[in-house]
């Protein structure tokens, strides 16, 4: 017993003497209103609470909170929602410690960014099930089930990419691979879109799915500011001599006559090029084999393919379309395709392709290669390993001759990214 005693007694000391308390969650803000059925770690949310990191927070069917940040920013949640703050840490003596993650499980939340995520862009992340959204100033607002996230910009702009290679929930910051799309406020009425088991966002032009069609604002919201300038939106410095993208387009080279076992074109206006045929259409009646926010490649069902007795085949690009967009900016310009090849080895199932990519002030040679499946589809998985420089997504089809598709996408430096559309015969 005395011996008992005795442990006791030291174990005490130490706790009293030397033991840490437990961490405290830092404060992300406080609310300024709650309306309606809305929660904080499942207790009545009422205005001049503290938020603090971790907590969940939830509104009802007629659900508002507003929330605002220790940086002067707002956060919303409009009804039926769920979100928290895992992190909102403000260094004011050294702003690159600036550290934010918002987590945003299911609704609609508005994000006004406060002058410390200004300050800390590269820092900020808000997680939705499918996907990670960074900010390039910003006021913008995001829906998400578990099956679909939508965004909107009002202010400055967002980079937004599905989970997935490159980019994965415990991440900070915004996401950098090959599928990242961006959305500016000056894109009016347009929308990103990721749906579950999609690549990469969709870029779609419908106010119906627009998340204040999901759950509309207050006349009590904030007004969106006016929309930040380019200059002020970068996520790094630009490089010493960016890759210039103004001038005159090249003209867009006119698509050949295209046999039935493809269609294939600009789905999206694109640089004051309307759209070439009407997607939802065309699914109805062919095979989706890629999509990307402006070009789509789909094969007849018709289409056949199936192994050819030849070891390999090269082919010659009889069509493309291509286009160069600023991230910055948000605007794209056309571009062309020069001295290309496709070649595939049918007995290591294995595909090489290469081109020139000509826009104004620019010629950049892309080249990718990869594996080719049992049906006729054939792509490569990342950009930046191997002999790749750009994502490659395509199909085979032997019906009628042997005919090739494919979209690619490249991101060519800080400030800008390409994709495009070929169609190529033996």
């Amino acid at each position: 017993m005395k011996f008992k005693t005795a442990i006791f007694c030291q174990t005490l000391i130490v706790i009293l003497l030397g033991a840490t308390p437990p961490a405290q969650s830092a404060e992300v803000g406080k609310i300024v209103q709650s309306m309606g059925h809305a929660l904080q770690a499942g207790q009545p949310a009422k205005a001049g609470d503290p938020v603090q990191e971790g907590s969940t927070l939830t509104t009802g069917a007629d659900g508002y909170l507003y929330i605002k940040t220790l940086d002067n920013g707002f956060f919303i949640l409009r009804p039926n929602t769920t979100a928290s703050i895992p992190a909102y840490h403000v260094d004011a003596a050294e702003p690159g410690n600036n550290r934010f993650k918002i987590e945003l499980q299911s609704g609609v939340l508005r994000s006004i960014s406060g002058q410390a995520v200004k300050e800390a862009r590269q820092n900020f992340r808000l997680n939705t099930p499918l996907a990670a959204i960074g900010v390039r100033g910003t006021d913008f607002t995001v829906f998400t089930t578990d099956q679909a996230t939508r965004v909107a910009v009002m202010s400055g702009g967002v980079v937004v990419s599905s989970f997935g290679e490159g980019c994965n929930a415990a991440g900070a910051g915004p996401c950098d691979n090959a599928y990242v799309q961006e959305l500016f406020a000056e894109q009016t009425g347009q929308i990103l879109q990721v749906l579950r088991g999609m690549a990469a966002p969709q870029r779609l032009r419908d106010a119906t799915l627009a998340p204040d069609s999901a759950a509309p604002p207050r006349k009590d919201e904030p007004v969106a500011a006016i929309s930040i300038s380019p200059a002020e939106v970068n996520l790094t410095p630009l490089k010493t001599n960016p890759l210039p993208v103004i001038g005159v387009a090249p003209e867009p080279q006119t698509p050949a006559a295209i046999p039935p076992s493809f269609t294939w074109g600009r789905w999206q206006a694109l640089a004051n090029q309307g759209a070439d045929f009407d997607l939802p259409q065309a699914m109805a009646s062919g095979k989706l084999v890629a999509l990307n926010s402006y070009f789509a490649l789909l094969r007849s069902p018709t289409a056949s393919w199936q192994q050819p007795q030849e070891a390999g085949a090269t082919f010659t690009l009889q069509a493309s379309q291509a286009q160069v967009m600023n991230l910055n900016t948000g605007q794209g310009v056309l571009a062309s395709l020069e001295n290309a090849s496709l070649a595939l080895d049918f007995r290591n199932n294995h595909f090489a392709t290469s081109f020139d990519l000509v826009a104004p002030g620019m010629r950049l040679n892309r080249h990718a290669e990869g594996y080719v499946a049992p049906d006729g589809s054939f792509g490569n998985t990342n950009q930046h390993l191997g002999n790749n420089n750009m994502l490659v997504q395509g199909a085979l089809s032997n019906a009628s001759g042997l005919q090739a598709g494919y979209l690619f996408q490249s991101r060519l430096d800080d400030t800008q990214s390409a994709s495009g559309v070929t169609y190529w015969m033996k």
